[in-house]
């Protein structure tokens, strides 16, 4: 296969959940600019859509929607049976839904902490699973789990979030201990601190911003685009060897100490 091909996506079907804006829609745009036809999810269908128009007018892509709750296991089961039965087979699957949460370990209570674990790690398995079923059958396909430099890296406050992608690395290497067998590929992809409408506060807090520039070898935020080219290369044939495996896109941050 010609090194061109090894990153066309032309024909395969794509579910990119929490994609109606920041990190997601721009995964979404990279896989939607090497060819893949895209389903986006959220829990706002209003949102879904303008994100859908918004797509479909820049690409030129073939773009659904399809808005359900990730966390809940019947809404799952029901989406991913009306997305196929919709649209086709979903050979591409990345997981991105997260949440984050900042207060102090011996002040949060158990219901949040409880929340940010099950929409960060449970939510991928509910998905994961679902969609693998269909994988499995065929013999082939692709899932990405968005993961985080905090899979690796604590700091006060985000106790719930560590924790949550910590378990999502872990539970990566078991998709492909389980379903690698089958064709699938199981990887994960770590960004490091990312500009986003969510993180905008810390980007404009000079103390925050001074840490994180100098934190990082590369001396800067990660821009969305930044994540794409690793998230295509994850879903592309140019990966078929490649699993079990969270790759780190953070400008050198966990490189160094």
């Amino acid at each position: 296969m010609k090194a061109p091909a090894l990153f066309d996506l032309t024909g395969r079907r794509a579910l990119v959940t929490g994609s109606s804006k920041g990190i997601g829609a721009a995964l979404a745009t990279g896989l939607a600019e090497a060819g893949a036809e895209l389903v986006l999810n959220g829990r706002d269908p209003g949102a879904l859509e303008r994100a859908r128009q918004e797509l479909s007018d820049t690409t030129g892509a073939k773009v659904h929607t399809a808005a359900f709750d990730v966390t809940d296991e019947q809404a799952v089961r029901q989406a991913i049976r009306e997305i196929e039965d919709a649209t086709g087979p979903v050979d591409i699957l990345v997981n991105n839904t997260g949440v984050q949460h900042r207060e102090p370990m011996l002040d949060i209570s158990a219901e949040n902490f409880e929340r940010v674990l099950h929409t960060n790690l449970t939510s991928a398995f509910l998905v994961g699973r679902t969609v693998a079923a269909g994988m499995v059958e065929r013999g082939h396909g692709k899932i990405v789990n968005v993961c985080s430099v905090q899979t690796w890296l604590a700091r006060p406050g985000i106790a719930a979030y560590a924790a949550s992608k910590g378990g999502l690395a872990m539970l990566t290497r078991s998709m492909c201990a389980e379903w690698a067998g089958s064709g699938l590929t199981v990887n994960a992809l770590a960004p490091g601190y990312v500009v986003t409408e969510l993180t905008q506060p810390l980007v404009d807090d000079p103390a925050f911003d001074s840490w994180i520039r100098g934190r990082t070898p590369a001396g800067r935020w990660a821009t969305v685009e930044d994540l794409v080219g690793t998230l295509v290369w994850l879903a592309a044939p140019a990966s078929d060897f490649v699993n079990g495996q969270v790759i780190a896109v953070d400008g050198g941050l966990t490189a160094v100490v």
